[in-house]
């Protein structure tokens, strides 16, 4: 069965008085997150990939030696991404549940040390790609920062929190103030209570 575009949980406008516009979702959910969709679809057609799971096409596909992936990971792997990214955020306002924030500070000392790490990894990453808040097999948790769509799936770890920094995920919003995008993110745009449920 063919992929779908998921709906956006929430209308539209429904971030814009929290820095994310409606034009924003409008060009990177119904365009930019649709064409993965659709091109993903037409690339795993016919082949050993039709029929698997998003998630079982994104490991078996990523290889770990090269830096440009193929065409199927590289669609499959940010319809993955994107479905996960809109369902990080909220419209209200989301307090961050005591589990997590104990997580977080037993891991890197304090939460606004998390948020300050978590900044500088989107913003340290060269040209287009991700930055994540990833739990690993052994329970630790970690920030890290991917390239193009890699996303945490690809080294065995669980995807907490992800951020995209595509410039076309801010530059509507933002231009080209990436660190201000992203501090706007942790602040106002995350659902802490989705990110908590990934524990």
């Amino acid at each position: 069965m063919a992929f779908t575009l998921p709906d956006l949980p929430y209308a539209h406008d429904a971030l814009a008085g929290k820095g994310m516009s409606a034009e924003t979702l409008e060009y990177h959910h119904d365009l930019h997150h649709n064409a993965y969709v659709t091109n993903g679809n037409k690339a795993i057609e016919g082949t050993e990939w039709a029929g698997k799971s998003l998630e079982e096409i994104i490991v078996g596909t990523y290889d770990k030696s090269a830096v440009a992936q193929n065409g199927i990971f590289n669609n499959i792997s940010q319809l993955w991404n994107h479905n996960q990214f809109w369902e990080m955020m909220a419209p209200g306002d989301s307090a961050m549940p005591g589990e997590l924030e104990k997580a977080i500070t037993e891991s890197f000392g304090s939460v606004d040390e998390f948020k300050s790490q978590f900044s500088a990894a989107g913003a340290g990453q060269f040209g287009s790609g991700w930055c994540w808040l990833v739990k690993n097999a052994d329970g630790s948790l970690a920030v890290t920062k991917t390239e193009n769509g890699v996303n945490p799936l690809c080294f065995g770890q669980t995807a907490l929190l992800g951020c995209d920094v595509w410039e076309h995920s801010y530059y509507i919003d933002f231009r080209n103030k990436r660190p201000a995008y992203l501090t706007n993110f942790l602040d106002n745009l995350v659902n802490w209570e989705n990110v908590a449920s990934r524990l």
